[in-house]
This record gives C-alpha cells, structure tokens and sequence, in this order.
C-alpha cells in the first residue's frame, strides 16, 4: 500500500459488470483532474490467443480438464504483483495491452488476440488503477491484494453471472448452450479457488441481485434489467460511510446489516458515484499531503 502512489483495483470475473464501475471511477477521474494509469487485467494474462488454445489442448490432454483464465498458471501474477509494488514504491512500471478484435488491433497493426510490447507507464500519474479477475488474488506465489490501497469487488449471484455469460457468448461469439455450460464446468474450481476468496479481501463489494426467476440461467431468454434487480453493497469496514446521507439520496434503499446498503438496481451508477468520490478523494488529499 502506499500514500504517494496509491492503487486502486477492480476485481471480477469476465461479465460480472466490472466495465461499469470502471466507466463510473472514469468520470470521477475526469472530473477531479485525476490522471491514472491505466492497467487491464487481460494484459497479464500469460498467453496470447493462439498459445492459449494450445496450452488448453496441452492441459487437456494430460487430463487437466479445469485450466482456463482463471488458473494462476495462465497468468503472470508474480509481475502482477510486482507492478503493484512498484509503482507504490515510486510512480513507475510497465505496462501493454491485450488487443481482443479487430477494432482495438488496427491502430497497432497486429493480429486480434496478441499483446502489444510493454511500455513504461507515462511519468505524472496520480495512482494506478486496474480492472481484471485477479486484483486481489492470493496464491503461493503471489500477493497482489496486500498492494492495494482501494479494493472494489463486482460479483453478481452466481446464476445471474452465468445468465449474462451465456447471452453474451451465444450473441456475441456464436457459442451452444453446451459450449457455455463446458467453459462454465472447466473455470469452476478455480473460480472457486482463486476468485472467490478475493470478494473477503476487497474494501467494497457490489453485488446484483435479480428479482425475478433465475433458476435456470441456461434457458433464459433475457438479462435481468437493472429496474429488476437490488445491489448489495458491502463495506469491510463501514467507520467513515455516511450512511444516512446514503439513504437520503438513494431513494427506496434500506440498510441490511450494519455494514450492508441495498439499493435499486437502477440507482447503482449514482451509488457508486456517491461511495467512490470521497474514497478517491481522501487518496488524492493523502497523497497530497504526502
């Protein structure tokens, strides 16, 4: 953890939503003139696509059916952490980018699927902040989370995280019903292994709640809207939280246990704003100070 350089990180398995906290920190940054440096999780991801798909044969074939993205082995966490510690330490680092289509490639001129060559982070940013599935992960090897100085959490129920899976990869990707449900079964022990356990590490947690049946996610037709579902906030520790002013902004919100705020689902962009903004705010008056 460190005052003049702090981080911040987002953790959350793909889907889960973590691309609209990060949207929302975003304007926060914007607005208070906060310069950030700007770290993906797929970035530190071991492999490029093609190397995946081999390393996935490889593993399947020595009877590894469970290797995925979410396996340490697939990722570089030991620099992960190393790059957290670093720039506490004094600013610096390096960085690239995993370039996922065409799109994102062009600019490059390389292929979908591969990494850009590592950069330094550009001098004069005020803190670090990344978004992936392994911000506060904990292996053997590799303790990203004691780096952290804000730890946010978005984990929607398990079986509206596998409802927004399947729509995405059966619209967007052309994927069965079967293909989801066998990338599903392989990444869950070490969803349950290594993402988990980050969501007792983290500061915050932002959980959706849907309201209506999801009993069977693999035939359901639509993702529950937002105006169909609650967020569950968690503080670890709630000492600073206005919590009545909370309620008073958010209409229709109730407190579920000391440390707990349930709002609309429709009120969580303003949530968010309203949690995030003087957390940010206190690491850049620390930092000042500093």
């Amino acid at each position: 953890m460190s005052v003049k350089h702090p981080v911040v990180a987002i953790t959350g398995s793909s889907g889960a939503g973590t691309s609209s906290v990060t949207k929302t920190l975003q304007h926060i940054f914007r607005r208070e003139k906060i310069t950030p440096a700007i770290v993906e999780g797929d970035s530190l991801h071991r492999y490029d696509r093609t190397e995946m798909k081999a390393a996935t044969e490889d593993a399947d074939a020595e009877g590894n059916r469970h290797f995925c993205h979410f396996s340490p082995e697939a990722n570089l966490l030991a620099e992960l952490e190393a790059l957290f510690c670093q720039y506490g330490t004094d600013g610096t680092g390096q960085t690239r980018k995993y370039l996922h289509d065409e799109e994102e490639a062009m600019p490059f001129d390389q292929d979908p699927g591969t990494f850009t060559p590592w950069e330094d982070i550009p001098a004069g940013t005020d803190m670090l902040f990344y978004e992936g599935l392994h911000g506060a992960v904990v292996t053997p090897t590799a303790n990203v989370a004691q780096h952290a100085d804000l730890l946010v959490g978005v984990v929607p129920i398990i079986n509206l995280e596998w409802i927004q899976k399947a729509h995405r990869d059966k619209t967007d990707r052309g994927y069965s019903t079967e293909a989801v449900m066998d990338t599903i079964l392989r990444r869950m022990p070490d969803y349950v292994n290594y993402i988990c356990p980050q969501f007792s590490r983290t500061h915050v947690n932002f959980q959706r709640v849907p309201t209506v049946d999801t009993s069977n996610p693999f035939i359901a037709r639509f993702i529950p809207s937002a105006d169909e579902s609650f967020v569950v906030i968690r503080f670890t520790n709630p000492r600073g939280i206005d919590f009545p002013y909370l309620l008073s902004m958010l209409h229709d919100s109730f407190m579920s246990r000391p440390n707990i705020i349930v709002v609309p689902g429709g009120k969580m962009e303003l949530a968010m704003q309203l949690i995030f903004t003087p957390l940010i705010l206190r690491l850049m008056e620390k930092r000042k100070r500093s």
